[in-house]
């Protein structure tokens, strides 16, 4: 087998639904397997997986056993040669899987490769590229300037070797995975990518951006990004630290003050209310359950440019690829009056993210 896919869900049972829709389509021609791991939701996302996908490989947790082990346990029932570590809240374009797949046969070494991945508003997300850690670079990200944290001399649109890639995508070799020992479970939630892609360096392998595909990551809807993220997520880093850049009791004291500075100031960005002037529905055919659910009027359309502000925009999956919505919203992302619901195939729902700290919005419908 080529390719298995291991998704990690918790409590995300319509982000899950859309994300297996498009990487069946992702994977038409590909021998590839999808493995879905659960984290003890309780929102009926097994029962989801099972009666929609009985081809997926479900495997129930009965407890929340966080994102390391999480993913360790599927990986451990994978059987591809690559593996493609994804998260839930994620939307592939068709060809994705077959451009990683060309783009890691040619090279030695490999690593991890990650993608371009944009949120629900089209926005890049400077995480798909980042450099080493150290502890100047995430002072100045704390102060305001990222620009040594991100690998910022890196286009978004181009491929080149980057050192650290984000754990909601991650395309990589089963074998090395398990090599290196894949996640350290000591992390939770949080700075495990950044570990594994950094022992893989440290091993004498290349990670890679491949900027050539684009994914959406709808980003926070697996979590929500208040001050509990925050903790967990520098408690994550002080791990990092102490793991690999452990000098001497001043280093360690100035590490522990540091993180703990960032947690307590850091600030919460205020959500603003969206006005909607009217949905646009990108599609062939009238959805009449869509008119009666939505409280102000819907216009069905075929032609992605008769877009006014403040619409949001409601792509038909029946009808449109993946690919040609990713890339409509990526196109548009300078325009923030926008915002935008995808229908996946076949399903009774509406979904999408117009921020980063929110769950998203569903609307359901019959």
């Amino acid at each position: 087998m080529k390719l298995s896919i291991v998704i990690l869900n918790y409590n995300v049972r319509y982000f899950l639904e859309l994300c297996l829709k498009s990487v069946q389509q992702a994977i038409i021609t590909i021998d590839a397997e999808i493995i879905v791991v659960d984290n003890h939701s309780e929102d009926k996302s097994c029962e989801m997986v099972r009666q929609l996908f009985p081809e997926v490989i479900l495997i129930e947790n009965h407890e929340n056993y966080g994102f390391s082990k999480g993913n360790n346990i599927g990986v451990a029932k994978a059987k591809g040669e690559y593996i493609c570590i994804l998260n839930p809240d994620t939307v592939v374009s068709e060809d994705t899987f077959i451009k990683l797949l060309e783009f890691s046969s040619s090279k030695d070494k490999l690593g991890i490769v990650g993608c371009k991945l944009i949120n629900g508003s089209g926005e890049f997300l400077p995480e798909s590229k980042r450099n080493i850690p150290y502890v100047k670079a995430s002072l100045l990200k704390l102060l305001g300037n990222p620009k040594l944290y991100y690998a910022s001399h890196l286009n978004k649109d181009e491929s080149a070797k980057v050192d650290i890639l984000v754990g909601a995508f991650m395309f990589l070799k089963c074998e090395l995975y398990n090599v290196v020992g894949g996640f350290d479970e000591d992390y939770f939630m949080y700075g495990e990518d950044i570990d594994l892609s950094y022992r893989i360096l440290k091993s004498g392998f290349q990670n890679y951006y491949y900027g050539e595909t684009t994914v959406i990551h709808f980003k926070g809807e697996s979590t929500l990004r208040d001050k509990h993220y925050a903790k967990r997520f520098f408690g994550a880093m002080q791990i990092f630290y102490m793991k690999h850049f452990k000098k001497n009791i001043l280093f360690n004291m100035f590490v522990w003050l540091g993180i703990r500075l960032a947690y307590l100031t850091r600030k919460i960005p205020v959500i603003k209310r969206k006005n909607i002037f009217r949905y646009v529905f990108i599609s062939n055919k009238v959805n009449k359950s869509l008119k009666l659910i939505l409280a102000k009027e819907v216009v069905l359309s075929s032609n992605l440019e008769d877009i006014k502000n403040n619409d949001e925009i409601i792509f038909d999956a029946n009808l449109l690829s993946y690919k040609s919505i990713i890339g409509f919203i990526e196109d548009k992302s300078a325009v923030k009056s926008l915002t935008y619901k995808i229908l996946p195939n076949n399903s009774n729902f509406i979904i999408g993210s117009d921020n980063v700290i929110s769950r998203g919005e569903i609307i359901v419908f019959e």
